[in-house]
């Protein structure tokens, strides 16, 4: 696959965009999860988007790192780790380009 990136450098591009979408995706469902949402609203249906687009991923790193208690709420980190492991993954494409 690294051959095929190095002769392509639009498939490259395109890689990486869709990797700072999907970084942006799951801030913003970090975001809309701050607020309270109104059931049947337009903000209910973006919320159910983000979490079907993001729930995938960050389901999977919950089971190894489950919220950490903070007083009375949990704080949920498996956002952040999921960010940090596309940075990395982008990382390691450019590396083999």
């Amino acid at each position: 696959m690294g051959v095929l990136l190095a002769t392509n450098p639009g498939l490259q591009n395109a890689l990486f965009a869709l990797l700072e979408l999907y970084i942006v995706i799951l801030i913003a469902r970090a975001l809309m999860s701050w607020f309270p949402i109104t059931p049947g609203t337009s903000a209910e249906t973006v919320v159910r988007v983000l979490e079907r687009l993001t729930e995938p991923v960050l389901r999977p790193i919950r089971r190894i790192l489950p919220p950490v208690r903070a007083g009375g709420m949990a704080i949920d980190l498996s956002i952040i780790i999921a960010i940090i492991a596309i940075q990395v993954l982008g990382r390691i494409l450019i590396s083999y380009v």
